[in-house]
């Protein structure tokens, strides 16, 4: 009690006192007038080094005994403070820290850790090359880490026990490696590996790789044994992964409808739709009840389809409800994102599948194609897909135009001038076409407009509006609503080739190239583009490059006359009248009536004397039957001058004579009788020496005869001479001049005559040959074809 002071009763200071009493040193704000302070601010007087205190607890020492100072140690404070020793918390006076042990690389346990990277990243390497679509070097990498895993299996079992073997690196190597082989349609290797993994009990839900199997069977077309390897992997998937066993049964119905086993097809689809329906299912189930002839199914899978439930946001999400820029900025990011785009693809396939289902059963579900659409449409009308129903009328309408029925399809589609513009656009585009094929160019350019002022970004009513302009022959205003198009759409190849089309009529034979040359980039096997280039450079004058892309054309379109005569046409200019001989005959090979191939191939025969009067007869006949008498008759004479001994010839002039009523009909069919009558007693003559009677005696009869010898008819004694030879003619001896041989000019022909191109038909006297105009190949191709499907 004797150090306890109690505090006096009567005093009333305040217990709080003093807490706001500080030393004046650490006012801060008379540090501005403090002379001392700022100047050791200004000079180095205030960065002297610090003096060192020595800091001593003031509760350490008790009778002179000094208390442990525990209570500072975790600040780094010691014993060793008290000694003199530098305030050193962190340890830096102690140096830096030893060097880092050295690995041991030649010990197996390194070793192994090495190999398991190298694996691990041989198989990351593997599906990356898969991935970029390198196959045969994924391949590759897959090998290589097989083989690779089997040495450090090898190696762990030499150094640990067996239980330590890395399961899940070899079943994910296996794994690569047998998908790698499936990817490069190695499928024995890949059933094989596959084998390996599901028959290792130490690998867990190995059994569900028999989809992989039932697969690779499914890819081979053994359906047998897909169906068995489906199955196999249904029984062994739990039916907690109700997805995965969905997507195996809709595999096993597929491979049904492959089969042909529509009823057990029916059955699982049936069941998918129940239990998680969605769009490929009931589309497979609409097409199984088609195969059956099923009406009624028909009509409930279809309204199946139409309420799958499509799992997306509304377009209203992307709308901004405010002027708020904050979230007119999120707006705009999730507009276009992945997200949005994953939904983009999910409506157009179920739009997609619709379309196509509806567009299958329509003829069938009711007595005509019209009452099944109108079925369908309603159907569609009270679903989601509201807007479907508007394509599904135009459908209808293009269903007539197959169907030939042009009234019904233009009614169908001015139904439509009344809706909204999208609707109304794509009607008016299709009226436009089937207007300008009907060349009614007014009602198609009236068409074309409402198109285009419906939609102006609608390329294919800014191409059919070109068309309209380009038929009225203003060239220019036409490329400019091409122009317009491209920029609209600059994939619209009709608008492409239409302005090369453009360029071509306005003489810009450059720009045309250009505009055809791009189009070939697209459209790499177009007969008519490739024929377009050819066409240009002959244009260009620069026949070279004009046979170098007609050469590409025929590779296309081997049995195109119209490409081989120009072929012909070509050579001929260059002096190649071999090349060109080859290309004329391949061309009136595949068109005989061509006259001016017929023309080019006779006079080539006749300036040649080069040919087999038959193949020569038979070039020159459709002149006869087009018509064209006088250009036969002048043909046929000029062989008669050429060649008076031949009997082919001959009897076609006196059919034509005959039959134009010309008076030299009575010169051609006497010397028709003498050649005829003279061709017999030859025959008779080589007959009798044959028969060996008076084998001496014909000699010498033959030798008394008079030195008279005529030309053998070539088409009968030639046939067989090999293409490209010059023709011998065989020499004859006639008969003794006193034997009968000439008839009298005012006898009738002889009954016996054969007419050459057999019974009198009426022929036309005229017939007329629309020629062929250098664009006639492609401007068909002129107008844009109808919309997409």
């Amino acid at each position: 009690m004797q150090n306890v002071h109690l505090a006096p009763e009567t005093d009333e200071d305040d217990l709080y006192s003093g807490y706001n009493d500080y030393n004046p040193t650490y006012d801060t704000e008379e540090l501005e007038n403090d002379t001392a302070f700022q100047q050791a601010v200004r000079t180095s007087h205030g960065r002297r080094p610090p003096v060192k205190y020595l800091l001593i607890d003031s509760f350490s020492f008790k009778d002179g005994v000094t208390r442990p100072m525990t209570a500072v140690r975790a600040a780094g404070f010691t014993k060793a403070a008290l000694r003199g020793s530098a305030f050193d918390p962190l340890g830096q006076s102690r140096g830096p820290a030893p060097p880092l042990e050295a690995k041991n690389e030649d010990s197996p346990e390194e070793k192994i850790r090495q190999l398991e990277k190298k694996v691990n990243e041989l198989v990351e390497e593997s599906c990356i090359a898969n991935s970029c679509g390198d196959l045969k070097l994924a391949l590759e990498k897959a090998k290589d880490a097989g083989r690779k895993e089997r040495i450090l299996v090898r190696q762990r079992e030499q150094v640990t026990t067996p239980e330590n073997i890395n399961l899940d690196l070899t079943y994910s190597v296996l794994l690569n490696l047998a998908s790698q082989y499936s990817a490069n349609e190695m499928y024995a290797e890949a059933l094989t590996t596959f084998q390996v993994i599901v028959k290792n009990k130490m690998f867990s839900n190995a059994g569900r790789l028999k989809v992989n199997m039932g697969n690779i069977y499914l890819k081979q077309r053994n359906y047998s044994k897909a169906i068995k390897f489906y199955r196999m992997a249904l029984d062994q998937i739990p039916s907690v992964h109700k997805e995965m066993r969905i997507k195996i049964m809709q595999n096993i119905g597929v491979t049904f409808i492959k089969t042909g086993q529509y009823s057990d097809a029916i059955n699982s689809f049936e069941h998918i739709m129940s239990m998680a329906p969605n769009l490929k299912a009931g589309f497979n189930l609409i097409l199984s009840y088609f195969a059956v002839g099923d009406r009624d199914k028909m009509k409930k899978a279809f309204q199946k389809l139409i309420a799958v439930p499509l799992e997306i946001d509304e377009d209203d999400k992307y709308i901004s409800p405010s002027d708020d820029p904050h979230t007119n900025l999120v707006i705009e990011a999730i507009k276009n994102d992945r997200l949005r785009q994953m939904e983009r693809e999910r409506k157009a396939m179920a739009e997609k599948y619709i379309m196509t289902a509806a567009k299958l059963i329509a003829p069938v579900i009711e007595t005509s194609f019209a009452v099944g659409y109108d079925w369908c449409v309603e159907v569609v009308k009270a679903s989601q897909y509201v807007e479907l129903a508007n394509d599904l009328e135009i459908n209808k309408a293009i269903t007539y135009l197959r169907q030939k029925d042009f009234n019904q399809a233009v009614e169908t589609l001015k139904m439509f001038e009344k809706k909204d513009s999208r609707v109304k656009s794509a009607a008016a585009t299709n009226l436009s076409f089937l207007y300008y094929l009907e060349n009614e160019f007014a009602q198609a350019s009236s068409y074309a407009d409402l198109a285009v002022n419906s939609d102006r970004y609608n390329p294919s009513a800014l191409t059919n509006k070109g068309n309209t302009v380009f038929a009225n022959g203003d060239y220019e205003k036409a490329a400019e609503f091409y122009k317009e198009a491209l920029r609209n759409d600059s994939s619209c190849t009709e608008a492409l080739y239409n302005i090369g089309l453009t360029y071509k009529r306005l003489n810009r034979l450059d720009e045309a190239l250009d505009c055809f040359l791009k189009l070939h980039t697209i459209l790499r096997n177009s007969a008519q583009v490739l024929y377009q280039i050819a066409n240009v450079y002959e244009l260009m004058e620069d026949p070279h490059q004009a046979i170098e892309w007609l050469m590409q054309l025929i590779s296309v379109v081997p049995t195109d006359s119209r490409a081989l005569s120009k072929l012909g046409e070509l050579y001929d200019s260059e002096g190649d009248k071999s090349q060109a001989f080859q290309y004329y005959y391949e061309s009136y090979r595949y068109f005989p009536s061509n006259i001016e191939v017929i023309e080019w191939l006779g006079a080539y025969y006749i300036d040649t004397q080069f040919f087999n009067y038959s193949d020569f007869i038979v070039v020159f006949s459709p002149f006869l039957f087009i018509g064209n008498y006088q250009k036969a008759l002048d043909t046929y004479k000029d062989i008669h001058r050429k060649f008076p001994e031949n009997v082919e010839c001959l009897r076609f002039l006196v059919r034509l004579c005959t039959d134009i009523g010309l008076k030299e009909v009575q010169e051609y069919a006497t010397k028709l009788k003498r050649l005829e009558k003279m061709k017999e007693i030859r025959e008779q003559r080589i007959k009798s020496g044959r028969d060996g009677s008076g084998g001496p005696r014909s000699r010498r009869e033959g030798s008394a005869s008079s030195g008279k010898y005529f030309l053998t008819d070539v088409g009968q004694n030639c046939s067989a001479s090999s293409k490209g030879e010059r023709l011998s003619a065989k020499l004859r001896a006639l008969p003794g001049t006193n034997e009968p041989y000439e008839s009298s000019s005012n006898k009738e022909i002889d009954a016996s005559y054969v007419d050459p191109l057999g019974p009198q038909i009426e022929r036309p006297k005229t017939a007329a040959k629309k020629r062929i105009d250098e664009d006639d190949f492609a401007d068909e191709e002129l107008g844009d074809d109808l919309l997409p499907e």
